[in-house]
């Protein structure tokens, strides 16, 4: 599975439920490399898309304990392990995990890669991402040159598991 994430000089991810920062360039990155796959995001993720509404030309699996949260061409899974036996077959290029917070400890342990947008900046966050870079399971293979919007800078990082992770079919 991939991880996908902005964070900060502090690997915060958001702040009061909205993301620290939209930038174009990886807001663009980001559709192109997820369209066509399935997304997986907790439900405050998903209800922080435009409209609150799925995105176009993905499948979204949307991790919710709340017995309300039903939305149209969307899969709700009440638990990690139902999501793990849902995920059954699909092969981890076509598997994206998209956040918050608590999506994110709960199935890094199944990604292979993870692809940041890490800000130049430090934001007053109140959600993180784990630090990867402190991380010895992870190793990064790839930095952008550094891109700048407005007055921020920002760089695209490529990382790859090296050891450790947990196999969803063993999961289950």
């Amino acid at each position: 599975m991939r991880l996908i994430a902005a964070v900060d000089q502090n690997w915060a991810i958001g702040k009061n439920g909205q993301l620290l920062v939209k930038i174009p360039k990886d807001q663009r990155l980001f559709m192109e490399e997820t369209m066509g796959k399935t997304l997986i995001m907790g439900r405050k993720t998903f209800e922080d898309l435009p409209g609150g509404q799925p995105l176009y030309g993905r499948r979204h699996i949307v991790l919710s304990r709340d017995p309300n949260f039903a939305p149209r061409n969307v899969t709700v899974c009440r638990s990690e392990r139902e999501a793990l036996e849902l995920l059954q077959g699909i092969p981890d290029a076509e598997l994206c995990l998209c956040g918050g917070e608590e999506i994110y400890r709960l199935f890094l342990p199944y990604c292979s890669t993870a692809d940041i947008t890490r800000v130049d900046y430090s934001y007053d966050g109140d959600r993180f991402l784990e630090n990867l870079d402190h991380n010895a399971e992870w190793k990064l293979t790839m930095e952008s040159e550094e891109e700048s919007y407005f007055d921020l800078t920002f760089t695209f990082r490529h990382y790859e598991r090296i050891a450790g992770g947990k196999s969803r079919v063993a999961a289950v």
